[in-house]
């Protein structure tokens, strides 16, 4: 029987330590979904459609993950969906106590619903995409911190200039399709 695994969360913006948990998730089960959350509570920088993109272009052809969207509780997404596993990172102990809440409320919903826990990688514990939102928002150099295509798209929403380090044909992509609108207002 082949193992999979849901991989949930807001991936608003994706960041490179996203793809560390879903490429090494790849080595412990043989499928896995990643399922961006439509919350309503939260402000998207992104929308669903434009995260799952990102987060697609980011991963390139790997045909053992499937990207979807859910909305509502995550157990109702994966009773659903038929797979009783998720895989969730951990960077800090701060998010060790919020996952055990989760992973217990969960339990309480749906019985036979297991959480596993992977610890990001020591490149990446530092990454939140509120961070990277919020330096790519004043300016900030966020290149190493996502994959390129997430990059071109933070500079277009945000209206800047592409980063020295970014490629040519990616500096050139960023530039001819910088947003319109500019820099995002309200702070």
């Amino acid at each position: 029987m082949a193992s999979e695994a849901i991989y949930p969360g807001s991936f608003d913006p994706p960041t490179n330590g996203h793809f560390s948990i879903i490429n090494r998730g790849l080595r412990l089960f043989d499928r896995l979904t990643v399922a961006v959350a439509n919350n309503p509570n939260k402000v998207a920088l992104f929308s669903v459609q434009e995260r799952k993109e990102l987060i697609r272009g980011g991963l390139g052809k790997e045909p053992r993950v499937t990207i979807d969207s859910f909305d509502g509780l995550l157990t109702s997404y994966a009773r659903e969906k038929g797979v009783h596993v998720i895989l969730r990172g951990l960077r800090a102990v701060s998010d060790f106590d919020y996952e055990f809440q989760l992973a217990n409320m969960n339990r309480k919903l749906l019985p036979d619903f297991e959480s596993v826990f992977m610890m990001t990688g020591e490149d990446y514990f530092y990454i939140s995409s509120r961070l990277v939102r919020e330096v790519a928002e004043f300016g900030g150099d966020v290149a190493g911190l996502v994959p390129p295509n997430v990059l071109v798209a933070l500079t277009r929403r945000f209206g800047g200039s592409p980063p020295a380090r970014l490629s040519a044909s990616a500096a050139r992509a960023a530039k001819s399709a910088k947003s319109p609108r500019g820099r995002r207002g309200g702070r």
